[in-house]
């Protein structure tokens, strides 16, 4: 069977199970997913042995450690993935809830109902536990998943699949609700993001190459995260505690994630006392520093790598131990450079000044605004959506983590009592 007809195959199932997933009662679904939970726990040394074939494939092909990162399967790992599911399980169902009901002049009774969206094509890379935050996410909300994962992370895609319709057999649901593409041909993305008899949103995650190819050549809608170029201010009126603390988090806690901090703007009155505690953080975790000429002057006796920033490094998404700091003028002028050179992902501001903060809040133009926080939070866990489909930072339809109301729309419903329009 061609890439072309096995896609066309898995389109027109998918679109089977979405209508009757639409129908299905919450409880079903929430079963399904704690099924779904069971057979990943039982399942625990099948899922590590199917990620080391991947990690070693990986290191073969060269993978760096950002991607091997994302790749890692760990029993941390595998019970992240069970609480995610068990969280999801625990949601409010959006399908069917009314809201906004009104009654209008002619007598009728207006509202909005949530509804799924249909079929939801995911294509990603790396990330085995994207697999279930996109199965568990969909199955909620009602949506049948097509889900591609990179080729990279085959074996452990197709076993947490299996986990997958294992969960959805247990309790009657069919098992074309969740689909795994079983190639690792690239032509089936191409397929995928062109299937508009069968598919009604696409979500890409992963690198630039990946969103750009899909943002141009889909024929479906797409909701889409570029890159994630966080910023964390120092502002002159922040607390010095608070604010070493937040920086050196938020770039350290992980550096293959999107919600790390790549960029550190530190107001130019606070940079003589700052940047060089904030230096020696750096320097326990062996960070490569990329300095302005001002920030350069007031770093001295790093250990570690320190290099002149270009105007590149203030656009990049590191996924590394690498950092640029940048030292502004004020407020202001940290707000134009996150406007102009971040991502719309997620940019934090330290403060101790309530009025500037709802000022940055305000005008800073990004997905997640944060005030006296690490940016490490803009995060579906963390935000209680109990997973998310990815992290949006378009302004249409979804914007920020995506969870389960990113995942359905809304449609007018109308209540009358034998109305008619004269």
């Amino acid at each position: 069977m061609s890439v072309a007809d096995y896609m066309q195959q898995v389109g027109a199932q998918a679109k089977a199970a979405a209508k009757v997933l639409a129908l299905v009662p919450t409880m079903a679904k929430n079963n399904a997913l704690l099924a779904m939970a069971d057979a990943l726990d039982n399942a625990r040394e099948a899922l590590k042995a199917a990620n080391k074939k991947d990690l070693m494939a990986g290191e073969n092909n060269g993978l760096d450690a950002a991607m091997l990162d994302r790749l890692q399967l760990t029993d941390d790992g595998i019970d992240a993935m069970i609480l995610g599911l068990k969280q999801v399980a625990e949601l409010a169902d959006p399908v069917g809830e009314i809201t906004d009901m009104s009654y209008r002049p002619s007598g009728i009774q207006l509202g909005k109902m949530r509804v799924p969206l249909g079929v939801v094509g995911i294509i990603y890379e790396s990330r085995p536990n994207v697999t279930v935050d996109a199965a568990s996410l969909c199955i909620k909300s009602g949506n049948a998943a097509i889900l591609r994962g990179g080729s990279e992370a085959t074996h452990s895609n197709q076993a947490i699949a299996a986990c997958v319709k294992q969960g959805l057999l247990a309790v009657g649901l069919p098992e074309a609700a969740v689909q795994v593409i079983a190639t690792t041909d690239r032509a089936a993305v191409g397929e995928l993001i062109t299937l508009t008899d069968f598919v009604d949103v696409i979500v890409p995650r992963g690198g630039k190459s990946l969103i750009k190819r899909v943002s141009e050549e889909a024929r479906i809608p797409v909701i889409k995260h570029l890159d994630g170029n966080c910023h964390v201010y120092i502002d002159d009126e922040a607390c010095a505690t608070k604010a070493i603390n937040i920086a050196i988090n938020a770039k350290t806690r992980r550096y293959g994630v999107c919600n790390a901090m790549e960029s550190l703007l530190v107001a130019q009155s606070r940079a003589d006392e700052l940047l060089p505690q904030l230096a020696q953080g750096f320097q326990e975790f062996g960070i490569e520093l990329r300095l302005c000429p001002q920030a350069m002057a007031k770093i001295s006796n790093y250990t570690g790598n320190i290099v002149a920033a270009t105007q590149h490094d203030w656009t990049t998404e590191y996924l590394a131990p690498v950092l640029s700091i940048k030292v502004v003028n004020d407020m202001q002028a940290a707000i134009e450079h996150i406007n102009q050179y971040g991502s719309h992902h997620t940019d934090s501001i330290v403060t101790e000044n309530y009025t500037k903060a709802r000022s940055f809040m305000a005008q800073v133009d990004s997905s997640s605004v944060m005030i006296n926080a690490s940016t490490a939070f803009a995060d579906g866990f963390e935000y209680g959506l109990g997973a998310e489909i990815g992290i949006s930072t378009d302004k249409i339809h979804a914007r920020g983590p995506v969870g389960l109301q990113g995942l359905t729309s809304q449609k007018y419903v109308v209540f009358g009592d034998g109305h008619t329009r004269g």
